[in-house]
């Protein structure tokens, strides 16, 4: 009579249950200490359980000689603690024309003049010459349009946005009067940006230093007598360390018109340097590699605060009168990243990686016995081959070498006489045919 769907269950889950019965438990502990394990070698004639053995295998061996080995560089010492300096220097003269023609250089364009792996550039810009006084709020402030002081004094002397002290009364303007610096910037109306920008190049001088391994490299490559004429290409010069603004806007977004944007309002772009270096090859072939990324939100993305600017303000007098020009300075700001690992090799790490490789290759018998202990019909001859309980006789009655071959053995609790020839052989069967 063929086994039902809960028979076969309960018969593939009976050594899990029994597994955490109290009894075995009790059995588990105290065999701890009484107990002594060893392992036992016994042949399977099965042609599933060898194959899948041998696949098993197969694909550890390609793991860990393919991958871990070879791609991995398994026999290398590693240094991910890289010592990086940056410097960035920025070349480029642009004119515009604002009511009247103004002419620009490095020194107007970065700002500020140093940064810590960053530099901005700035691409457009709003200037306001302001004096301290009386004038209307700003456009940008709707609370501020009015028809007379009460409805100024309403929103109290320092209201939300507000761009200095309100003094409660309505200008002839139809704004709110405040008292600061006036007259109050303009940002409604964007001027259009700087295009001489697109040629301004960058300069990236680039230092690092691998520690355990006592190697220094720089980006720029002394055999090379025309690094200041380069211009940095990902195929025909990826080494040039000098980078055209076009260049980069082109390879960070491939959408013209949030270029055109990125000039007007500003962007954040990322210049990241790896170096991965396999000393092996020896120090001249540890060369940098470039990659670059745009980091802030898109224009057709993002709905509130896009792009990158801000202001600030030079002061002086005039006859006693103070005065400052305010800038709000829109650009486009660079932000350089180094990352870097250094391999050599090592005989010790080598060693170590290969006998951690032989030890892995145990899993297939692992999985092997799974198979068949749990999933193969003839299971339970196998654990009564694999599994067994001997108790030794007492050195005393053992009076010749050949009683040990006559005198039977208690295994598993029952006494069986031992074959000879069985334990010569050292082999155990299943039953004939392929039951897994």
């Amino acid at each position: 009579m063929p086994e039902t769907t809960c028979e076969k269950l309960k018969r593939h889950f009976s050594p899990f249950t029994y597994a955490f019965t109290p009894s075995h438990i009790k059995s588990v502990l105290i065999g701890t200490v009484t107990e002594y394990e060893t392992p036992k070698i016994v042949t399977i004639h099965s042609y599933s359980i060898a194959l899948t053995c041998r696949f098993v295998q197969l694909l550890i061996l390609f793991y860990a000689f393919g991958y871990l080995m070879w791609y991995k560089r398994g026999y290398q010492e590693r240094d991910p603690s890289l010592i990086s300096s940056v410097t960035l220097k920025v070349k480029g003269v642009a004119s515009l024309t604002r009511n009247q023609t103004i002419t620009l250089d490095n020194a107007d364009f970065v700002i500020p003049p140093q940064e810590n792996n960053a530099i901005f550039i700035m691409t457009n810009f709003i200037r306001t010459d302001q004096q301290p006084k009386r004038c209307g709020e700003g456009l940008d402030i709707k609370d501020a349009k009015c028809t007379n002081d009460s409805q100024c004094k309403a929103f109290g002397a320092y209201p939300a946005k507000s761009n200095g002290r309100w003094t409660g009364k309505c200008s002839s303007e139809g704004r709110c009067e405040i008292e600061g610096w006036c007259p109050v910037e303009n940002d409604l109306t964007m001027p259009t940006p700087i295009m001489d920008s697109l040629n301004f190049t960058i300069f990236v001088k680039n230092f690092v230093e691998f520690t355990r391994f006592n190697v220094s490299r720089t980006n720029i490559f002394h055999d090379d007598n025309n690094k200041t004429e380069c211009r940095y290409h990902p195929i025909n010069d990826k080494y040039c360390p000098i980078f055209r603004i076009e260049d980069l806007l082109n390879l960070v977004e491939p959408d013209e018109d949030e270029r055109a944007k990125m000039l007007q309002f500003g962007a954040v772009i990322r210049i990241k340097i790896d170096w991965i270096c396999n000393l092996d090859l020896g120090q001249d072939q540890c060369k940098p590699r470039y990659s670059f990324g745009r980091l802030d939100s898109r224009y057709k993305e993002e709905k509130f605060s896009f792009g990158f600017n801000f202001r600030y303000a030079s002061h002086w007098k005039w006859r006693t009168h103070s005065h400052r020009t305010l800038t709000k300075a829109f650009g486009l700001r660079f932000i350089v990243t180094v990352n870097g690992e250094a391999g050599q090799f090592n005989f010790l790490v080598l060693t170590l990686n290969i006998g951690s490789m032989i030890g892995v290759l145990g899993l297939a018998t692992f999985i092997c016995d799974i198979v068949a202990l749990y999933f193969c019909k003839q299971g339970s001859v196998y654990r009564r081959q694999k599994f067994q309980t001997i108790s030794l006789a007492s050195p005393s009655t053992i009076t010749a070498t050949t009683a040990v071959f006559t005198k039977p053995l208690l295994i598993n609790d029952e006494i069986h006489p031992v074959n000879p020839v069985r334990i010569k052989r050292m082999n155990s069967h299943l039953a004939e045919g392929d039951e897994c």
